[in-house]
C-alpha cells in the first residue's frame, strides 16, 4: 500500500516538529520489580533526557530530520540538561520556552533487569501547561508533518488544528483517555496509539476493530497500536496490517514507542517522494525502535540511519 499521506515539499524549514513534553527521567535498574514493604540494592541509576516528543524529534534528527521541538522546559537545572542534550541532537529549540520559577517534568522509571519492562512514576510544574494561546502557530506548521502528543489536549488539538489548515498532516502519539482527547483526534491524519488505548476508548476487545473505529469515526487516514514485543498493527483505508518486532536483547523498553513515532516521520518523508510503501515504513519504524532498546534510557541507545538499514538488512522481523 503507497503511503497514503501527502506532504508539503521539501523547501519548508523542517522536516518534522514535535509538539508536546520533554522530561528529565532518573533511571533505576532493580534485579525485579519491588512488592510492597520490600528493600532491594539499585543495580544501576542514571539521569538522562527522556519525554515523549522530545524523544521522538532527537530520534528523527538522528535518523537524519531536520527536526524542531515545541514545548515548556522548566528554568532549573533539570530544564538545561534536557535542553542541551536536544541541542546536541540537533533539534531546533527556537519556538521552545523556558518557565520562570518551573520545575521541569521529571520521572523516575524502574526497570526490570529481567525483562526490561519499566514503570514510570513522573511530576510536572503546573507552570509548564501550554494553553492555546502558548501555542506558535508558525512554528507548529513549520514543518512537513507534526507530531503532537496527548498530554494537554487542548493546546495539542490547537497545534494540529493550525498544521493541517497549512496543509501539514498531522500524527499523535496518544497513550490514555484524558478529558479533550476526541476532540484532538478530530485534527490528526496518522494515530499512533499505545496497545490498550482503542479498546478503552471504543469499548472492542478486538484491537483490530477497535482501529477501524478509531479511523472511521474520527477520519483518520491509518491507525497504529504499538504492540511491544509483538510489533504493530496498522488499520489504513479498509485494510489490517501486521508488522512483526525485530529480536534484540532488551536492556530497557523506555521510549521505544517515542522512537517508533520519530522514525516513522522519518521513513514517510524519505519514502514518499518516491511512492514508498507503508509497510517498509512501519517495518522501518519498528526495527529503529528495537535498536533503541539496546541500552538504558529513552535516548540511551538513539540509532542513525545507517545502523536502521544494516538492521532491516540482516534481520528479520519476529515471526
Amino acid at each position: 500500500m503507497r503511503i497514503p499521506l501527502r506532504f508539503p515539499s521539501a523547501d519548508k524549514r523542517f522536516d518534522v516538529v514535535g509538539f508536546g513534553e520533554n522530561s528529565l527521567d532518573f533511571l533505576t535498574v532493580v534485579a525485579e520489580f519491588p512488592q510492597p514493604d520490600s528493600k532491594q540494592r539499585l543495580q544501576r541509576f542514571a539521569r538522562m533526557a527522556g519525554g515523549q516528543v522530545a524523544t521522538a524529534m532527537a530520534a528523527a534528527a538522528r535518523l537524519g530530520c531536520r527536526a524542531r521541538y515545541v514545548g515548556s522546559f522548566g528554568d532549573d537545572d533539570l530544564g538545561s540538561t534536557a535542553r542541551e542534550n536536544l541541542i546536541r541532537e540537533g533539534v531546533d529549540l527556537s519556538a521552545a520556552r523556558s518557565v520562570p520559577g518551573a520545575t521541569n517534568r521529571f520521572a523516575i522509571v524502574l526497570v526490570d533487569a529481567r525483562s526490561g519492562q519499566r514503570t514510570v512514576l513522573w511530576d510536572s510544574h503546573p507552570m509548564l501547561t501550554m494553553t492555546t494561546a502558548d501555542v506558535p502557530q508558525d512554528a507548529v506548521a513549520s514543518g512537513r508533518m507534526l507530531l503532537v502528543d496527548a498530554t494537554e489536549t487542548v493546546a495539542a488539538a490547537h497545534a494540529a488544528k493550525c498544521a493541517r489548515e497549512a496543509g501539514v498532516p498531522t500524527m499523535v502519539d496518544v497513550d490514555k483517555v484524558r478529558p479533550g482527547v476526541t476532540d484532538l483526534l478530530e485534527q490528526i491524519d496518522a494515530i499512533i496509539a499505545a496497545e490498550e488505548f482503542p479498546t478503552a476508548l471504543t469499548g472492542h476487545d478486538d484491537l483490530g476493530r477497535a482501529l477501524q473505529t478509531l479511523g472511521r469515526e474520527f477520519g483518520a487516514t491509518l491507525v497504529t497500536a504499538t504492540l511491544g514485543a509483538e510489533g504493530t498493527l496498522t488499520w489504513c483505508q479498509g485494510r489490517e496490517i501486521r508488522t512483526r518486532a525485530f529480536p534484540i536483547d532488551c536492556v530497557d523498553s523506555t521510549g521505544a514507542g517515542d522512537v517508533f513515532r520519530g522514525a516513522f516521520a522519518a521513513a514517510c518523508l524519505r519514502l514518499a517522494d518516491t511512492n514508498g510503501e507503508l509497510e517498509d515504513v512501519l517495518t522501518y519504524a519498528n526495527g529503529a525502535a528495537a535498536l533503541n532498546c539496546r541500552a538504558l534510557g529513552a535516548q540511551g541507545a538513539l540509532p542513525t540511519a545507517a545502523e536502521v538499514d544494516r538492521l532491516l538488512l540482516s534481520a528479520s522481523p519476529r515471526v
